[in-house]
């Protein structure tokens, strides 16, 4: 059975509460229910995991290396900045999707650029949660 790992990086702990009418209502609890139940339907397993420690976003992404085969990251506002965590995914060499529950493009300038972008498969942004199934669908696809 494959394995994808979700993560979720800074200050989405907060999600829900945290400006609602930009990153939505749902709290992060609810939108990890519905990423398990949209993994079981595609028959993934799955590991979740959320920090606000980039070191620990980085060491997460690097345990998966030998026990997942993808990855799912939205990696919050180190998205813009973190040659660390892009690094640490271009060194996995497996498939991952960065996920971003607003539109950065339609955001602050200095929320337009990803520097993680480029070493991803793909990029699915400003679904709200919906970005999260939609990677798990393009997961599927990369996968099989």
């Amino acid at each position: 059975m494959k394995k994808i790992s979700l993560i979720h990086g800074a200050n989405l702990n907060l999600t829900g509460t945290r400006e609602p009418g930009i990153y939505g209502r749902n709290n992060l609890e609810s939108i990890n229910d519905e990423f398990v139940k949209k993994c079981e339907q595609c028959g993934f397993a799955f590991e979740i995991f959320q920090s606000n420690s980039e070191g620990d976003i980085i060491d997460r992404i690097h345990a998966a290396i030998d026990n997942c085969d993808g990855i799912i990251i939205n990696a919050g506002a180190y998205t813009h900045y973190s040659y660390a965590i892009r690094d640490a995914i271009s060194a996995t060499r497996l498939p991952c999707i960065e996920v971003n529950l607003s539109n950065i493009h339609a955001r602050e300038d200095f929320r337009n650029n990803s520097v993680i972008a480029p070493v991803c498969a793909g990029v699915i942004t400003g679904f709200g949660k919906n970005s999260y199934m939609l990677a798990v669908d393009a997961m599927k696809g990369i996968l099989e």
